[in-house]
């Protein structure tokens, strides 16, 4: 069986840490994420999906997350029910993201900007020219060759 959920977009809020009773530490977020289509003439729709975050991953969300920033969301996608506490006859059902592992989406620069900025000024560092080969190259020995054998009478391909 599979159960695997990739989502990236933006924290909709700054997300709170909890702790259980047991000292556990939780996260629950919701992150919205673009649509990867649009009808004709209409406004691309987003999705808002909830993604509950434990332990260190909890942790990590509320350290260094904020609302508008970009997230990329590794994990599975979880079901629950529970009664409604004013109309005990009715049942909710609930769907949302168990997160195994979370990412940035952007560098912390572009987040303040709030896009991609592409440093037009940048230069490779310049590399230095590699040193010159032995004009002997016959008896060249590079490192230690001791773990080494020797295949004698091999018709030239390699072995794998």
């Amino acid at each position: 069986m599979l159960n695997k959920v990739i989502i990236m977009g933006r924290l909709t809020a700054d997300p709170e840490l909890r702790q259980t009773a047991s000292n556990t530490a939780t996260c629950t977020f919701t992150v919205a994420c673009d649509r990867n289509f649009a009808s004709q003439g209409q406004e691309r729709q987003a999705d808002f999906i909830t993604v509950v975050a434990w332990r260190q991953t909890a942790e990590f969300v509320s350290r260094y997350f904020r609302k508008g920033s970009m997230i990329v969301v590794e994990g599975s996608l979880r079901t629950r029910t529970y009664n409604d506490k004013r109309y005990p006859d009715v049942k909710h059902y609930v769907m949302e993201v168990l997160a195994d592992q979370v990412y940035f989406g952007e560098s912390k620069k572009s987040e303040s900007t709030g896009n991609y900025v592409e440093n037009r000024n940048f230069q490779a560092p310049k590399q230095e020219a590699p040193a010159p080969m032995p004009e002997n190259t016959d008896t060249l020995t590079i490192g230690n060759t001791d773990d080494f054998e020797e295949i004698i009478g091999g018709d030239g391909d390699l072995p794998f």
